[in-house]
């Protein structure tokens, strides 16, 4: 069922910035975050594992840990701000208005009940139909995602299935109450290269029957190209790029995503040349207790570092002809281009 559009962002996050309390002391994991996402649209979130993809979306279903809070910012959904939401009304809207796959099926599904024991909850939950129905939802949902035999396989277990088929049950179950907005977590980790490619496929076609939107969170430069039609590159807590998939593929403009890019192998005859040359960004994500200062996180690492990127954290520009594309950046590539 196509959801009702309308002129404002389904999604409008502005200056999230997360903060946990350790014992180190206080520590900003997500500074001022801002970014949209419209009906029906698909966004990449990339980067290293560390630098804020996945707390990006805790912080947006409400399901953050223990020691973190919202310290600023807001997140409106369809005008609602979420971090003033209750939590009767959160669990309202996990599951059913927004959704998310977790990374490993494994330890999301439950293993002491079927999977089609495991679709039925949420149908009721959220639905509040009949066991009967919500089972006859069911099978039509594993036979959505493509499950072989889905009226055999309904009764199985979680360990009976392979991982792309866990997956599969994972997709059916996140999108069993046609949410408005999933939330892609790694959704391929340790599936074998066919088996990632149906699965991108299968979120393609389901999100467009569903005209639902889509994030995907993830470090692989290749999945971005096949899914999404924008992307937002994250380093230690921060959005240094975002625009056009195309743009910021063909020109990045900040070192870090450059280095993203040129660190993904290209098919070449000559396998041994390109092991030898395939660069790598040299260092490794700061420690959270580094994030939130008022310097530039990346410039321990970066082969355009000059004085003054350790003095104040750079803003968001965007890129002159482009004005989709932005960067975080005191030297980014094509400068020039900059306009502030």
């Amino acid at each position: 069922m196509a959801k009702t559009r309308t002129d404002a962002p389904l999604l409008d996050v502005r200056n999230l910035s997360v903060q946990f309390t350790t014992r180190a002391g206080t520590v900003t994991v997500l500074d001022d975050i801002s970014f949209t996402l419209e009906r029906g649209e698909r966004i990449s979130f990339v980067g290293e594992s560390g630098c804020g993809k996945s707390m990006t979306a805790l912080a947006l279903m409400g399901l953050l840990p223990a020691m973190g809070r919202v310290s600023g910012g807001q997140i409106l959904f369809k005008g609602e701000d979420l971090t003033q939401a209750s939590a009767a009304r959160l669990r309202r809207l996990r599951g059913n208005e927004v959704s998310m796959i977790f990374q490993e099926p494994m330890t999301s599904l439950n293993p002491v009940f079927t999977i089609g024991q495991q679709i039925v909850e949420v149908l009721r939950l959220h639905r509040g139909i009949d066991n009967a129905s919500a089972r006859r939802r069911a099978l039509e949902l594993l036979e959505a995602v493509r499950i072989p035999n889905a009226s055999a396989r309904i009764d199985d277990y979680p360990h009976q299935l392979s991982g792309g088929q866990r997956q599969r049950v994972m997709i059916a179950i996140a999108l069993a109450c046609e949410p408005e907005i999933l939330i892609a977590d790694e959704p391929t980790t340790a599936l074998d290269v066919t088996v990632q490619a149906e699965i991108f496929a299968l979120l393609r076609d389901l999100g467009t029957k569903l005209d639902t939107a889509i994030i995907l969170i993830t470090h692989d430069m290749g999945a971005v190209a096949q899914m999404s039609e924008r992307m937002l590159v994250m380093y230690a807590g921060r959005r240094v790029e975002e625009g056009r998939v195309a743009d910021v593929v063909g020109a990045p403009a900040h070192p870090y995503t450059r280095g993203l890019i040129a660190c993904v192998p290209h098919i070449t005859s000559n396998v041994a040349a390109i092991t030898e040359q395939l660069p790598e960004i040299d260092g490794i994500v700061p420690p959270i207790t580094r994030f939130g200062r008022d310097e530039c996180l990346f410039a321990p690492r970066c082969i355009r570092v000059a004085d003054g990127c350790l003095a104040a954290k750079p803003q968001q520009v965007e890129m002159a002809g482009h004005d989709a594309h932005s960067v975080a950046c005191w030297h980014p590539f094509a400068s020039e281009g900059a306009k502030g």
